[in-house]
């Protein structure tokens, strides 16, 4: 039977409410002071057979957030680097056959590279984001009909399946494994927390705000219809359903409990980072693309300058 398994990476941080959910209402209608434990894990598929991973994780160099009144999500301190976490659980890098990618964000594929037997799987828009080529790399065509509510798969393996979930990003992906009689979602941000998901609420951040709202309520309908461990990235929810078998209940939402984090006391680098997708600003490369030359500070940057990753504001970002 399959056994599925968190990867955790951080722990104790939070994200605010109208962050999480203010995504078609707006979020000047959701209270500020009303937040959100925040974590960031990973999950792993063991199939007796393959070792298959949703998703690696921020990069081993990245730096930690330096938060203040302003951050909308802090994904916390760092437990352990990926593959330091993946060996933890038992597993050797060389160990894995395939890897998943709900999308590009680098708090998702950030050590894509630490895996060198691995066949990466993920939606064509994705791998040209990432200009990803090769030999290993799999550009799904979701070619094996429709799975439930969903209009489109790709089997992985057997029992493991990859949707079609766009919205968060352009080719944005959902996993479903299927144990024991259970159905475990693993998403990357369908949404950033589970309350949002009993509120049938969207986060800020979307490349396509329709499509957003169509993959959600096609997540929720499939809950409907199927006994599902909901399995998210940035909430302790994620691990936490996981280990507890929780089922989701849309109709009686599992309690918020109350935020316990710690903000790293690191000095500030003069590098910023998205709280989306990871992407580090440095002032000595600047963003040359753009028009902004090293040396440029991130606080010269004008108003409407956008993460060149994901296309979110400069009010996105915190320092490093």
């Amino acid at each position: 039977m399959l056994e599925i398994k968190a990867v955790k990476l951080y722990e104790k941080g939070f994200m605010k409410r109208p962050f999480a959910l203010g995504g078609e209402d707006g979020v000047d209608k959701f209270d500020p002071e009303v937040v959100y434990r925040s974590t960031l894990q990973n999950f792993l598929i063991d199939t007796g057979s393959e070792v298959i991973l949703v998703d690696t994780g921020l990069p081993l160099e990245a730096p930690d957030m330096v938060v203040d009144e302003t951050t909308q999500i802090y994904i916390g301190s760092r437990i352990k680097d990926y593959v330091s976490a993946l060996k933890e659980l038992g597993y050797q890098p060389e160990q894995v056959t395939k890897i998943l990618v709900t999308h590009k964000h680098e708090d998702h594929t950030g050590e894509l590279r630490s895996f060198p037997n691995a066949r990466i799987y993920m939606a064509p828009e994705e791998a040209d984001a990432l200009n990803l080529k090769g030999d290993n790399i799999v550009r799904v065509e979701y070619k094996d009909g429709p799975y439930h509510t969903f209009d489109a798969s790709e089997k992985i393996a057997e029992g493991v399946y990859l949707l079609p979930a766009k919205g968060h990003t352009l080719g944005n992906s959902i996993i479903v494994a299927e144990a024991g009689g259970l159905f475990y979602m693993m998403h990357g941000d369908v949404t950033y927390t589970d309350e949002a998901l009993y509120e049938n609420k969207l986060s800020v951040v979307y490349e396509d705000k329709d499509a957003a709202r169509d993959t959600l309520n096609r997540a929720r309908a499939f809950i409907r219809k199927n006994p599902t461990v909901y399995c998210s990235t940035h909430t302790p929810l994620g691990y936490e359903n996981l280990e507890a078998k929780r089922v989701c209940d849309l109709d009686h939402p599992t309690e918020s409990l109350p935020v316990d984090y710690e903000i790293n006391s690191a000095q500030a680098t003069g590098k910023w980072i998205c709280s989306i997708c990871g992407y580090i600003y440095d002032p000595e490369i600047g963003d040359p693309d753009r028009g902004f030359p090293p040396g440029t500070k991130f606080e010269e940057l004008p108003a409407d300058w956008k993460c060149p990753r994901c296309r979110q504001g400069k009010d996105k970002y915190n320092k490093a």
